[in-house]
């Protein structure tokens, strides 16, 4: 008796049942198609990372990005480093469809990035399509992109990204690159654009600023992490514990500081603080803002002055850079996990130390609150 007729309908039968249960594919080319966002209020972020989309939902769950209607693009080129596939795993394991992906494929370089290039069309189409954007933490620039040599310390791991991101900045606020370039917020000047640790730093080198390549070398002139370690927190943006007690999985792996604020910034004027403020923020970063770039100015820095926490451009009202992370889901946990040295004997809550340093807390609250507000 020949069974193959029933074993090949048993096969089809099978795949199919298989295809139903899985999750539809993800379309990665979503601006493709995509009209403007009637009825919601559309972010769109580089580097749209698991990561990044957590930190995304725990603020939503905490009521810091209080936007009901909220639709997020995740913006990436398609040579970057980062394994973009589990993001979009990710977004359909937890049926999040109010999270979408677009892969630009336009060919960048350094020769590129600063005038009208292969990609530009796109990301018009992208910043028209959008309410605001995001540009989140990550690794160092290539110095060659704001015209230094490479220093020792200075590690290169992903250039594609700072391709885009530096070519996308440029394309939304011109910069010293070509002074007479006009960026997409010439015409939209109340578009919101924040950019978070590397984001601040591409906000400056985008826009023809530099970088200080390494700050307890370049800035504080120290030579090794136990100089570092007697510098004492003032000085520290990230935890230097973290170099040489490396078996203590205690230790907070980033730092909690305090900031000073320029007496003119958003952050007095518009959130409604005093210039004596000092709130707690968290840092992970060993490079800092040097030559600040074309339409920005310092909008806080460290408790010592020496190292740029904010900037903030003077044209466009919506458009601000944060050295620290203010995105962590980290910080809104009370639960005693961390300690910042080894000998320290209490454990301590990221939220519960925030709450305990005022105005910590309540900043991060009206910095969320505010950025939100300039989307709608």
């Amino acid at each position: 008796m020949n069974h193959r007729p029933r074993l090949i309908a048993l096969v089809i039968l099978a795949a199919a049942t298989l295809a139903a249960a899985l999750p539809a594919q993800i379309p990665a080319r979503f601006f493709d198609t995509a009209g403007a966002p009637q009825g919601r209020v559309r972010l769109t972020i580089f580097y749209p990372s698991v990561g990044t989309l957590r930190a995304l939902m725990a603020l939503k769950e905490q009521g810091l990005i209080p936007v009901s209607n909220l639709e997020i693009v995740g913006v990436r080129h398609q040579k970057e480093k980062t394994d973009y596939a589990e993001s979009e795993k990710f977004v359909r394991e937890k049926k999040l469809d109010w999270i979408k992906f677009h892969t630009v494929t336009a060919d960048l370089g350094p020769d590129s990035i600063y005038k009208r290039n292969a990609a530009s069309t796109e990301l018009d189409k992208i910043f028209s399509l959008s309410s605001g954007v995001i540009f989140f933490g990550g690794p160092d620039i290539v110095p060659a992109l704001y015209g230094e040599k490479t220093g020792l310390l200075t590690v290169i791991e992903d250039p594609w990204r700072h391709y885009l991101e530096l070519t996308a900045i440029f394309h939304l606020l011109g910069g010293l690159q070509d002074p007479a370039f006009k960026g997409y917020l010439e015409k939209r000047p109340d578009f919101p654009v924040l950019g978070i640790c590397l984001g601040m730093q591409s906000l400056n080198v985008g826009t023809g600023g530099t970088l200080i390549q390494d700050i307890w070398t370049d800035v504080y002139k120290l030579r090794t992490v136990e100089d570092a370690v007697a510098l004492g927190p003032s000085g520290w943006h990230s935890n230097p514990y973290r170099k040489i007690a490396v078996l203590d999985k205690a230790l907070l792996p980033y730092m909690l500081h305090p900031i000073q604020f320029a007496e003119t910034s958003k952050c007095v004027a518009a959130f409604g603080f005093k210039p004596s403020d000092r709130p707690y923020v968290m840092s992970a970063h060993h490079q800092a803002a040097g030559r600040i770039g074309k339409g920005f100015k310092v909008a806080a820095t460290s408790v010592d002055g020496k190292v740029v926490e904010a900037i903030e451009h003077e044209k466009y009202p919506h458009v601000i850079g944060l050295q620290f992370h203010p995105e962590f889901p980290m910080l809104w946990e009370s639960d005693p996990k961390y300690k910042i040295a080894p000998q320290d004997k209490d454990l301590f809550g990221c939220r519960t130390y925030l709450e305990a340093h005022p105005p910590s807390f309540e900043f991060h609250k009206k910095l969320w609150a505010w950025f939100c507000g300039s989307l709608r």
